[in-house]
């Protein structure tokens, strides 16, 4: 397969260069486009991106208690945090998305470049194994300020949920998108959040799954809220 110009430079910037062009083609490709696009490596880079992002904050925060450092973590894998970074990277140029997502602002919408960076993590993780994808997430945190005071931001629905089982000893909720509507431009996500040490569920939807899930997590914390201690 040959790599036109654009992606080559982003190949250059991110300092890899693939052995299976595929992988990087497909990791810019947005549902819109083609059958054959990014999600299934945007949920493997997700992980890939926080098991990096986990092992740099052990490093780096030693002192800190592990609620800290679950916090500062999910201020750097936030959505606002990987368009940033993602904008460095220059993905708008490269994105490839179909003409209605195009013609609605797709190229500058936070989350789709979020997930688009997440998908180019796990496509590196996929043509050569972790230690690179870990490398490559270092190398893209290098110009974000990484201190302990960053765990005193505002929690998101996610951690607060994550915060609020790991303080019970219980393990952490799974989020399943249950349902998809709407074109693939204007496509919206379901999300059930369950926690099965409580038998409980809770469902939440967005533009996104990244937001869907956010919101079936805050419908689980007003879920566990409303319930009698």
């Amino acid at each position: 397969m040959t790599v036109h110009a654009p992606l080559s430079d982003l190949q250059q910037r991110l300092q890899h260069v693939f052995a299976d062009p595929r992988l990087l083609q497909r990791a810019v490709t947005h549902r819109s486009f083609s059958s054959d696009h990014n999600e299934r490596l945007e949920f493997l880079g997700d992980s890939v991106l926080n098991l990096a992002v986990s092992s740099l904050l052990y490093e780096r925060l030693a002192s800190l208690p592990e609620g800290d450092l679950s916090r500062v973590r999910a201020n750097l894998v936030r959505q606002e945090t990987l368009h940033q970074i993602a904008l460095r990277l220059r993905l708008p140029e490269v994105l490839r998305l179909g003409e209605g997502e195009l013609k609605s602002g797709g190229l500058r919408r936070p989350s789709i470049l979020a997930d688009a960076l997440e998908a180019l993590i796990g496509a590196v993780y996929l043509d050569a194994g972790y230690e690179r994808a870990q490398a490559l997430v270092r190398r893209l945190y290098e110009g974000v300020e990484i201190t302990p005071q960053m765990q005193a931001a505002a929690k998101d629905a996610k951690t607060a949920l994550q915060e609020w089982l790991q303080g019970r000893k219980m393990d952490l909720p799974l989020y399943e998108v249950v349902g998809t509507a709407g074109a693939a431009h204007r496509q919206s996500f379901e999300v059930e959040c369950r926690i099965a040490a409580l038998g409980l569920r809770a469902r939440g939807s967005g533009t996104s799954r990244r937001a869907a899930e956010q919101a079936a997590a805050a419908a689980m914390l007003q879920t566990l809220k409303a319930k009698k201690p």
